[in-house]
């Protein structure tokens, strides 16, 4: 818990005027304390630790409720996974309370002043700032995802595995969170703008926002159909490499099977007079296996069989 005074945190153990309590994935005994600390349903509080809660706000007795989503990467077997977070803020008279369910960086962000124009005392403009400096990461995030996609396009013409399509499927996802989310945080920044009597610079902030998240959209279905092409390029590649390792090789089954049926045929209980006591009828039925095969051979390469 902090006192914020002239962009200060105060450590304090008490609530004072312009607190900010901040819970990171908070217990049940710490979920229990700030809610009767602070007035808030049990409910109302846990919604906002829920994955699949989307952004939205309400209006409480005592406060307003306001719930973003912003990105953060998850860490697997050296691969990035990027996903998106409910991030609560309930905007109380004397203070606000924020809580979120990973440890983001836009908290550190918070207490080292690197959000500009933030402030504490103003909790019309609090939601729009947090909003638009969790633009910064969803664009970098993009970005590295647009990289990625521009990598994978390169190896395109080497083999391909499952780990690579695992890896496309992954980023498919991850834009289509990232797509939602951004849907989401716009809803609210079209209700702010609605329900909230902004000064003139301050809805010249809002309008910002509102173009970067219309640029973070924009870039993510950007994204997702080159994503989409890519994949599509790649089983469109697979299916061509199946198919010619299938035409390899039953032309190859082709040209074995001369000499296996002449060896049949010749290996009959059947008396071929002269030809079989000859000394050299086992050289000429090598011989003759060995130009058909070959003249099977250089028909099925002209008509790019083999």
């Amino acid at each position: 818990m902090y006192k914020v005074t002239n962009n200060e945190f105060l450590p304090t153990e008490e609530l004072t005027k312009n607190f900010w309590i901040h819970l990171t994935n908070p217990t049940d005994d710490e979920i229990k304390r700030i809610c009767e600390q602070l007035q808030i349903e049990e409910h109302v509080l846990r919604k906002t630790l829920d994955k699949s809660e989307l952004p939205h706000i309400e209006i409480e007795e005592n406060s307003i409720l306001y719930v973003i989503n912003i990105p953060y990467i998850i860490l697997s077997k050296n691969k990035k996974k990027y996903r998106a977070f409910p991030f609560g803020m309930f905007l109380f008279e004397d203070g606000i309370l924020t809580v979120s369910t990973h440890n983001h960086p836009i908290i550190q962000d918070i207490l080292t002043n690197t959000i500009p124009n933030l402030s504490f005392q103003n909790h019309d403009t609090f939601p729009i700032h947090i909003i638009g400096k969790s633009m910064e990461y969803y664009l970098n995030h993009l970005n590295e995802i647009q990289e990625d996609i521009r990598v994978k396009e390169k190896d395109l013409i080497k083999a391909s595995s499952n780990k690579d399509l695992e890896h496309l499927l992954s980023l498919q996802k991850s834009l289509l969170y990232f797509t939602t989310s951004l849907q989401g945080n716009r809803a609210v920044l079209e209700k702010i703008e609605n329900n909230t009597k902004l000064s003139p610079k301050e809805i010249d902030i809002l309008r910002d926002v509102q173009i970067e998240i219309k640029q973070g959209i924009e870039m993510a279905n950007i994204c997702r159909e080159i994503l989409e092409n890519t994949m599509n390029t790649y089983s469109s590649i697979i299916s061509n490499n199946l198919n010619d390792i299938m035409k390899f090789l039953t032309s190859i089954t082709l040209v074995i099977s001369i000499p296996t049926m002449i060896a049949s045929f010749l290996g009959m209980n059947v008396s071929l007079g002269s030809f079989g006591t000859d000394p050299y009828s086992f050289l000429i039925i090598i011989g003759l296996s060995f130009v058909i095969a070959i003249i099977l051979i250089i028909v099925l390469r002209k008509k790019n069989l083999l």
